[in-house]
């Protein structure tokens, strides 16, 4: 509910300099709020109107009016004879029509209540789109919100040890050049430092937008720094996750109900003319009239009946083969694309999965990189002497402890991003994953 709360009236809070936001906040945020979510909604209400629209082709139609005819002049007889007459008539009533192409209106309802069904698995795809979205926003604003401690931690060490240089310098133990290599140490951490909130900013108004809050408001990951993330799917085999997402994922529905639509737009273009149209209409209304200037008279009642039933033969109708060449050559294409789409989606399966097992195995050349490097920086200080080496030893030391910690970082969020992405791969809903220890 807090959440949501927020939503709601964040354009309303941006005077607050930070809120906080929590990676199951932006999994809701994200599936729930999005615009391009919205969109495929609208998709959904067009095709529902367009499948009522063809059911009203079942029922017929009443026209009510009024209409007045006069003539003046020569006008023929139904004998041929041609007279000079001055005449007036007024009709009034409504009719009863239809027109029913019964063959044409059973098809279209067919195809379209299809259509429907392929346009709602289209919201199931944008929703996993904009959620994908959302958590690769959100695990980017973690990896910089982390950036930015590294880089101050980087400047707190560098200050310390030019701070210690300084005092050598001052006493006479050391070379007064190694002062200046370590304050351009601590300068370019900060110049890192710099760039590093400037990061943070961006990846922040970037969640923002993605969560349809007001990039004025800056989101604040609830994850201060990125911690490795799995999901049982990593642990598959890759033939069986393959198969499982060719099988779950919505794409796949949603081509197979156009595809559907398809072949059943083609048994209509062969078997609808094949069923007569049906023309029917009932009139009732009265009828007056008169002649010269007398208005109508004898104004009483009159009703009009006539039904019939005819085929159409030619375009639109039967022997038309181009409509059903058209309609074969559109189920070829689609069954074209979904084959594209089944490799497409193979092909992300495998790419993720590769991914997921070869971050994997960065990550632990990445925490031995980072213990390393922390071992490295604690023995070049617990040297006692300042020569100029030692002092270069020190300050390389702190470039690969930083250099290790950013790509400790990076490693980390493409790992969890890989993580999320393999489950999006074969269509499993999103949720929070589990941490690794």
């Amino acid at each position: 509910m807090k959440t949501v709360l927020f939503a709601l009236f964040a354009p309303f809070l941006l005077n607050a300099a930070e809120q906080p936001i929590s990676l199951p906040a932006v999994l809701r945020l994200a599936g729930a709020n999005n615009l391009d979510i919205k969109l495929a909604a609208e998709r959904v209400a067009e095709a529902r109107a367009q499948h009522e629209a063809a059911w009203m082709q079942w029922f017929p139609y009443v026209t009510p009016g009024v209409s007045f005819r006069r003539h003046e002049g020569n006008i023929q007889t139904v004998d041929g004879e041609i007279i000079d007459a001055d005449k007036q008539s007024l009709t009034l009533g409504a009719a009863v029509n239809m027109q029913l192409e019964a063959g044409e209106t059973y098809y279209k309802n067919l195809v379209t209540k299809k259509l429907v069904l392929a346009a709602e698995h289209g919201i199931e795809v944008q929703r996993q789109e904009s959620i994908w979205q959302g958590v690769s926003a959100y695990l980017e604003a973690v990896r910089a919100q982390a950036a930015v401690g590294v880089a101050g931690e980087a400047v707190k060490v560098a200050s310390d040890y030019a701070g210690q240089v300084k005092q050598a310098v001052d006493a006479g133990i050391a070379f007064k050049g190694d002062a200046f290599r370590a304050t351009a140490q601590v300068e370019r951490n900060r110049l890192v430092q710099r760039q590093a909130r400037e990061q943070q900013r961006i990846a922040a108004a970037r969640l923002a937008q993605v969560l349809r809050i007001s990039p004025l408001v800056e989101l604040i990951p609830d994850d201060r720094t990125p911690a490795p993330m799995t999901f049982s799917e990593s642990s598959r085999a890759l033939s069986q996750l393959a198969a499982t997402a060719v099988e779950r994922r919505p794409e796949m529905a949603m081509n197979a109900e156009q595809l559907a639509a398809a072949i059943t737009s083609g048994e209509g273009a062969k078997w609808a003319p094949v069923v007569p149209t049906l023309r029917a209409e009932v009139f009732h209304g009265g009828l007056g009239g008169g002649q010269n200037d007398d208005g109508p008279r004898k104004f009483n009642d009159s009703a009009d009946y006539s039904i019939g039933l005819n085929w159409r033969i030619g375009p639109g109708g039967l022997f038309d083969r181009s409509r059903e060449q058209l309609a074969s050559s559109k189920q070829r294409g689609i069954t074209i694309e979904r084959d594209k789409l089944r490799d497409e989606i193979t092909r992300q399966v495998v790419e993720a999965h590769t991914r997921v097992h070869s971050l994997a195995d960065q990550l632990v050349h990445a925490r031995a990189a980072l213990s390393a490097a922390e071992q490295a920086l604690t023995l070049a200080r617990e040297r006692k002497a300042f020569a100029v080496g030692e002092v270069l030893e020190n300050i390389q030391a702190e470039q690969d402890l930083t250099r290790a910690r950013l790509d400790y970082l990076n490693i980390v969020t493409e790992h969890n991003r890989a993580q999320f992405l393999l489950r999006r791969a074969v269509g499993e809903t999103a949720r929070a994953p589990q941490r690794q220890k």
